[in-house]
C-alpha cells in the first residue's frame, strides 16, 4: 500500500504546465543531526528519516510539473555510461559499423538545495486523568514539529530564486485504563490497559515536501 500525505491530492491536481522544468537535488538530507527521543534509554536512531532525497525526487515526479534527472547517484551513473560506450566501441553491428554512442545527459536549469533544519520534540505536552472507587485512566499527549527549508538556484548564474521552509506538526498520543479494586474480602482485582499513538516522522517530512512544492507554484 503507498501512504501519500494530506497535501498530496493538492499536488497531483495541479495544472499541467506549458513546458516542464529540468530539475535535480544532490542531497537533500537531515541537517539535525539528532537522535530518536526515548526517555528511558540512549539509542543512536536519527530523529528523522535519512531518505529525504528520496522522498524529495518522488514528489517532484508526482507533481507532473518536473523532469526529474538524476544526481545523487551520479557516480554509479557515469560508471555504467563508461561501460556501455566501451561495448559499443568493441562490439559493430550485423551491418559491420560502429554502435552509435550514447546520447548526452541532460542537465538541470534548476538544483533544489536544503534539507531538513530542526526536529522539534515537546514542543507542548498535556494530560489529563480521572479515578473515582478505584476505577480511572488518563491521557497524555505530546507535540513535535520537523521544519524543512528548500532553496531553488539557478544553474546558469548561480542566484537564489526562491526559498522556502515549511513546518509540520507531529501528534502523539498515549492513553491509560486501569482498575484496582476488591471484589471479595481479601480478593484484590488489579488490571491495565494502554494504546499509544504516533504519527511517522517520515510522513510528516513528506507532507512537507509536498506542500513546499505545492505552495512554491505561481497558480
Amino acid at each position: 500500500m503507498t501512504h501519500t500525505s494530506g497535501a498530496y491530492k493538492d499536488l497531483v491536481s495541479l495544472p499541467p504546465p506549458k513546458e516542464k522544468l529540468v530539475v535535480t537535488a544532490y542531497n537533500f538530507r537531515d541537517q539535525t543531526g539528532q537522535y530518536k527521543y526515548s526517555p528511558n534509554v540512549a539509542t543512536y536512531s536519527r530523529a528523522v528519516t535519512q531518505g529525504a532525497t528520496s522522498m524529495l525526487m518522488k514528489a517532484l515526479e508526482n507533481s507532473g510539473w518536473f523532469t526529474v534527472i538524476e544526481r545523487e547517484g551520479l557516480p554509479h551513473l557515469l560508471k555504467e555510461r563508461e561501460i556501455v560506450n566501451t561495448m559499443r566501441e568493441s562490439y559493430e553491428t550485423r551491418e559491420g559499423g560502429l554502435l552509435p554512442a550514447l546520447p548526452p545527459l541532460l542537465y538541470a536549469g534548476v538544483i533544489l538545495e536544503g534539507g531538513i533544519i530542526s526536529y522539534d520534540t515537546n514542543v507542548l505536552t498535556g494530560g489529563f486523568g480521572a479515578k473515582y472507587f478505584g476505577l480511572g485512566g488518563d491521557i497524555e499527549y505530546r507535540r513535535d514539529q520537523v521544519t524543512i527549508y528548500l532553496r531553488a538556484v539557478s544553474t546558469t548564474t548561480g542566484r537564489v530564486l526562491k526559498s522556502v521552509s515549511t513546518t509540520k506538526t507531529i501528534l502523539s498520543k498515549e492513553v491509560h485504563l486501569g482498575i484496582f479494586r476488591f471484589v471479595r474480602l481479601r480478593k484484590l482485582l488489579e488490571a491495565e490497559t494502554g494504546l499509544t499513538t504516533n504519527e511517522p516522522v517520515h510522513m510528516s517530512v513528506l507532507e512537507a515536501i509536498d506542500k513546499f512544492l505545492y505552495f512554491d507554484y505561481p497558480v
